[in-house]
């Protein structure tokens, strides 16, 4: 079985996933959902939102139910439109620690799919 996986460093990740971590991590709802596909999806806790006004409303209440701070871990390039990046999230939440993946795909320079799970 061959790995098709490629490690990359937070730089060279594209754009639109930057944009969307930077804004996350910032607790930035408006500059996040600039990264984000008119009809993109998130699935977050086995929760999906769809559209980018039902993401805003997660993400507003995501980056204000708990105070944390997140560490990039790592990234991959999966293929030609799938990035994955690990964090740690460390905070006031059940659990206090949690390394998360944040499973992008993108479609022209946006994202379209994000999936957060443990």
């Amino acid at each position: 079985m061959t790995d098709r996986t490629t490690p990359l460093d937070a730089a060279d990740l594209p754009d639109a996933v930057k944009r969307y971590l930077t804004a996350h991590n910032e607790r930035d709802v408006s500059a996040a959902s600039t990264a984000l596909a008119p009809d993109a999806t998130v699935v977050d806790n086995g929760n999906a939102y769809e559209g980018i006004p039902a993401i805003e409303r997660w993400l507003g209440r995501a980056t204000s139910e708990f105070t944390y701070t997140t560490t990039f871990l790592g990234a991959e390039h999966e293929g030609p439109d799938r990035w994955t990046v690990t964090q740690r999230l460390e905070g006031d939440f059940p659990g206090g620690t949690v390394d998360l993946r944040y499973r992008f795909t993108l479609r022209q320079g946006l994202i379209s799919h994000l999936t957060i799970a443990p």
